[in-house]
């Protein structure tokens, strides 16, 4: 499996592989890879010649420096996944913070249509400014035909597509199932820093968005919202940050229901210092 640490040198390779008609495949990532991320590649891999995975941790979306620094980094057992994968159609771009930011690591500033200002965006300011300039420059870089992104960071998803229609950039936004644990647990690479506790206690995130689901289907936003709150205060070790219930076009909290419009639940909780998310499709 090729490894790159050098963008010159990846593009390069890219630049080889498309003058030989191959099409260009994009997965980035931050690393500590999961079978969430596995999935994302597979998908990658049903639709292009060749699947560019990148491992960087980057600094710019993390508002908290304590929580980028505990960040995961497994780049060899990452690598082995991938090559358990496929050893020849998946190249891994692993930059160092120099080679993407040229000693420069400051976020451009992006205005996304109001989308950066709702839920995760309003928890963490400067987070979507990280998040654009880091892809921006992956997908520069890479070039790639398309790129795939989980929806389990559906806010960032719905961004991703709004920067390649304002940036007219020439790629295919491909949005992924969330992939889960067995428990429902939507896969991440914060799960890894849980402990048994807490991992025991972190399916209750999906079971409360299930019963959402099924209780939008008769009851108002506000009276769902309403129960998934009293659920966290009732729970003796998961603490809610938000549940919200919005318009996925908008990212706008539902204020009346419309047969019109599509919307989803998003949810963000903390088991002990660790912030997991999640989400899930309600009509």
């Amino acid at each position: 499996m090729k490894t790159f640490n050098n963008k010159s040198e990846l593009k390069d390779y890219i630049n080889a592989q498309r003058e030989q008609g191959q099409t260009i495949g994009f997965v980035p990532t931050m690393g500590a890879l999961h079978k969430g991320h596995l999935s994302l590649v597979n998908f990658g891999l049903e639709d292009n010649s060749v699947v560019v995975v990148s491992v960087f941790v980057n600094p710019t979306q993390f508002n908290n420096s304590e929580d980028l620094k505990k960040y995961p980094r497994t780049l060899d057992r990452d690598v082995e996944l991938l090559q358990s994968v496929s050893e020849k159609k998946i190249v891994v771009y692993a930059p160092s913070v120099n080679d993407i930011y040229e000693g420069k690591t400051i976020s451009e500033h992006f205005t996304f249509g109001g989308l950066e200002h709702e839920m995760e965006g309003a928890f963490r300011p400067g987070h979507f400014d990280g998040v654009g300039t880091i892809v921006k420059r992956l997908l520069e870089i890479v070039n790639p035909d398309k790129a795939y992104f989980g929806e389990k960071d559906f806010q960032q998803l719905q961004i991703v597509k709004k920067m390649i229609e304002l940036k007219n950039i020439p790629t295919e936004i491909i949005g992924c199932p969330i992939f889960r644990a067995n428990d429902g647990l939507a896969m991440s690479s914060r799960n890894e820093r849980l402990n048994s506790e807490y991992r025991e206690a972190s399916p209750f995130i999906y079971k409360t968005l299930k019963y959402a689901k099924e209780k939008f289907g008769t009851k108002s936003a506000k009276v769902v919202t309403d129960w998934v709150k009293k659920q966290y205060k009732k729970h003796p070790l998961l603490e809610l940050e938000y549940f919200l219930i919005a318009d996925v076009d908008t990212l706008k909290p539902v204020k009346r229901k419309s047969t019109k419009k599509t919307y989803r639940a998003f949810i963000a909780v903390y088991a002990n210092d660790i912030r997991l998310i999640d989400n899930i499709a309600l009509n």
